[in-house]
């Protein structure tokens, strides 16, 4: 470390540097060695409660391992807590037990510092289930102290910034991060119980597909050629489809370039589903049974709280169509509206903006966007998306100008997107030419031709039905967090 950083050290930062050399006069590694645990916080309440006040199991001895959160130091007899993975238990340490060399490492130990610690179970007169222990191990030296107890991290951006600390010192942190996996092996285990495949496709595209978004572009040095990271797995997928794997998902990192909020990040984690020989209404069950599944074997409960809103996750989804929420909100039924000049004027007359690219169905969506979205709270299938906005959906058979799609709408955000999926090579060129088309005039998040996709389209894609999830916003929706940043470990953050 240089002079200057050495200079701008407080006095704790400096009082613990100081302690480095004591260590190293004791014979101790200030950052320690392997120990053998045989047992954690969670495990030693469990196995204990059955201590009557002051009792001592003498039987077993533990060993345990943690980070020092709660330090009470008195002359010949102190008082610690330990946290580990599962949670913290409290320590009793004597001189006169663990010998007077040992209790002067101890009284080297500050808040924050890792220790290991040997002994056997007790419970104190007050009835707490305690470590009573028959020695020390320092095993790391924290240079820096950790937040103020009371008031720990305060500033959100430090705390997303700083996550390494945010998790030692913010127990509903590790809450989330402890259950997101739960709940990403639950979406497993449902899936590869139902007879689907897990698998792993690139992230590296040289064509953009699968999605309407602004992507991130990189360059391959040796083949000279630009490359997308991906915006979706769908192309991809129902490539396997052709190939007659049949049922497969991935759960994945996608790649958008693209704003910040409190449900949007830059690098975000998906599963898309395909199912041949499917269509939308498997779409839905799926959904449905998945999101049940989950609320009981994961969370295990019936209804949460998300952005201020309380969710039955137990009953019945509605299912209901895009055009039907427009009518219930302010009256209009687009089925009757027959033309591109006719849904204009009334985007005019209802304030809803009209940009370059729009068609129909563009100004169809932008209506429910506006009047419908923001009323969405309880678990909601929106259908019958329009044609314009779904390049990769079959047209609905009762009128082309919609298509056979939802959206699952939660709290008022998207949680997934599902289609009948498009298998007609013919239909699907005109609708990438569509999309080119789109691009050229100003809309950035239009797709291209794939022309390899077509070729394969071309061998026969059985009838399926696919279906997108967003996996944070999932994640947010079960363990009922409000942004984005707070399900993911280290969010994109603007540079300091």
């Amino acid at each position: 470390m240089g002079q200057d950083n050495i200079n701008n050290l407080n006095d704790q930062e400096q009082r613990r540097r100081e302690k480095l050399a004591l260590y190293k006069e004791m014979g101790i590694d200030p950052y320690g060695h392997r120990i053998e645990v045989n047992s954690n916080s969670q495990l030693l309440k469990e196995k204990y409660a059955y201590l009557q006040d002051e009792e001592i199991d003498e039987t077993n001895e533990i060993t345990i391992a943690g980070r020092i959160v709660l330090l009470r130091k008195m002359g010949k007899a102190s008082f610690f807590t330990l946290q580990d993975r599962e949670g913290r238990i409290q320590c009793y340490i004597r001189q006169d037990v663990v010998g007077e060399e040992n209790y002067k490492l101890f009284k080297l130990a500050d808040l924050g510092d890792i220790c290991g610690v040997k002994g056997h179970m007790m419970k104190t007169k007050t009835g707490e289930i305690t470590l009573r222990a028959s020695s020390y191990i320092h095993l790391v030296k924290a240079l820096r102290p950790l937040p103020d107890k009371f008031h720990g991290l305060q500033d959100q951006e430090e705390r997303y910034r700083r996550r390494y600390v945010d998790l030692i010192v913010n127990e509903d942190s590790r809450r989330i991060a402890y259950t997101r996996p739960k709940i990403v092996r639950g979406i497993q285990k449902f899936l590869d119980d139902n007879g689907y495949i897990e698998v792993e496709t690139s992230i590296l595209q040289p064509t953009l597909g699968g999605a309407n978004a602004r992507p991130f572009i990189t360059h391959h040095n040796v083949l000279d050629q630009d490359y997308y990271l991906r915006i979706a797995t769908e192309l991809s997928l129902k490539r396997l489809l052709v190939g007659g794997m049949e049922r497969v998902y991935e759960i994945g990192r996608m790649f958008r370039n693209e704003g910040i909020d409190t449900t949007h990040n830059p690098e975000f984690t998906t599963i898309e589903i395909y199912k041949a020989y499917g269509d939308l209404s498997d779409m839905a069950k799926l959904t449905e049974d998945l999101i049940h599944y989950l609320a009981d074997n994961v969370i295990h409960k019936e209804s949460v709280t998300w952005l201020g809103h309380e969710i039955d996750l137990s009953k019945p989804f509605r299912h209901v169509t895009m055009t039907d929420l427009i009518k219930e909100a302010i009256g209009i039924d687009f089925h009757e509206v027959k033309s591109f000049e006719e849904a204009k004027e009334l985007a005019i007359k209802y304030g809803v903006e009209v940009e370059n690219h729009f068609g129909y169905g563009h100004i169809v969506n932008a209506f429910f966007e506006k009047f419908c979205e923001d009323k969405l709270v309880s678990p909601t299938f929106v259908y019958q998306h329009p044609l314009d906005v779904s390049p990769l959906a079959k047209k609905d058979p009762e009128d082309e100008r919609y298509t056979l799609r939802f959206e699952l709408y939660i709290s008022t955000k998207e949680i997934c997107n599902a289609f009948t999926e498009l298998n007609d090579p013919l239909d699907q060129r005109q609708r990438f030419e569509e999309q080119v088309e789109e691009k050229k005039k100003g809309n950035d998040e239009a797709c291209e031709v794939d022309n390899d996709f077509i070729e394969s389209l071309e061998y026969g894609m059985p009838p399926a039905g696919g279906i997108g999830f967003g996996v944070d916003r999932l994640v947010m929706l079960l363990t009922e967090c409000d942004s984005i940043r707070d399900v993911l470990l280290f969010p994109t953050l603007k540079r300091k």
